[in-house]
């Protein structure tokens, strides 16, 4: 080949990459579909709707809802971490999946810190104390005061053994110096209908999970677990400030996460794009709507959060005695 011929063939090749097509395409540049282990009009799934709609606006590509409830969240984490590791398969978990059920089930069938990365977190809530509303408690005074006049007496339910309602449970016997029944339930709604009931004393929810049926006049909060009140529920104190011990927090997160090996500038870009969704006071309003206070940081931040999480529960857990095969 003549040097002439050479050169044009290199003018001829530097032509070719920076025509359209040739260049690599901005991400998205197909529909993303979002796994998620909870069931269709659950909270969470409500929310990751809400976002994946001003997703999908955003990005001028659909974003896909896929439910697969079921096994722990095993079923639609598994479904995740075997999907290409591209930004075009993500998976919704919270704080119980990536933190709590490393130290609960002695095997599970993902590894949260090798198979997945951390996105974008979503939103975070807290938990109330219910008590059914026609209860003689009025704070946590009268509820820990009832646990030590009668100790293995007082019952709390929760969704199923190991949730963050038992744990927090488990954690507020351990601060009080008490010993209570743990009540466990095969779905929320059955919880809080039995808590409505009195056939338990008193459990852990969220506005999202509890809150109808305060509203319908069944159950009644009377603290919540948080650092401060929470919006929309001003009037209700404080564990510590009704009573209870200092610094007493049970709340929950849940964020997006993506096969291990997605490239870090993917996972960058969407989580840029979420935390934008987030920002919106439309999108605010819908959250707390649900009972949810949508919460932004970034996939470092997450790392720190989880493996903090990881060892708050660890302890937890230990205490507690428990273990699920």
């Amino acid at each position: 080949m003549t040097a002439s011929r050479f050169l044009a063939s290199l003018a001829a090749a530097a032509l070719l990459a920076l025509a359209p097509g040739a260049q690599a395409q901005p991400f998205p540049s197909k529909p993303v579909r979002i796994v998620t282990p909870f069931p269709p009009g659950s909270g969470p799934d409500s929310v990751l709707r809400i976002v994946g709609e001003k997703l999908g606006k955003a990005w001028n590509q659909p974003v896909i809802i896929e439910n697969r409830p079921g096994a722990n969240g095993f079923i639609a984490i598994e479904a995740a971490k075997k999907a290409p590791a591209d930004g075009y398969t993500l998976v919704q978990m919270d704080d119980t999946h990536m933190s709590l059920q490393p130290h609960l089930y002695t095997n599970i069938p993902y590894d949260p810190a090798r198979d997945f990365v951390p996105v974008a977190t979503l939103f975070r809530t807290y938990f109330f104390v219910a008590v059914p509303a026609n209860s003689s408690w009025k704070n946590v005074t009268d509820l820990v005061n009832a646990a030590k006049e009668k100790p293995g007496a007082i019952t709390y339910g929760s969704w199923f053994v190991g949730s963050p309602g038992h744990l927090g449970g488990a954690q507020l016997e351990a601060a009080t110096g008490t010993q209570m029944v743990h009540v466990p339930f095969k779905d929320m709604g059955q919880l809080y209908g039995s808590v409505g009931n009195n056939d338990v004393n008193w459990a852990f929810g969220t506005a999202a999970s509890a809150g109808p049926m305060v509203k319908a006049g069944k159950v009644r909060f009377i603290a919540v677990a948080a650092p401060k009140r929470v919006a929309g529920y001003e009037s209700i104190p404080t564990v510590a400030e009704a009573g209870g011990p200092p610094n007493f927090e049970i709340r929950a997160w849940v964020a997006l996460f993506a096969p291990a090996g997605t490239p870090a500038a993917v996972a960058a870009a969407i989580q840029q794009d979420v935390a934008r969704v987030l920002g919106d006071r439309e999108v605010g309003e819908r959250f707390a709507a649900v009972g949810f206070e949508p919460y932004s940081i970034s996939p470092s931040e997450m790392k720190t959060l989880m493996e903090a999480d990881l060892r708050r529960y660890g302890d937890v857990v230990k205490r507690a005695k428990i273990s699920i095969e």
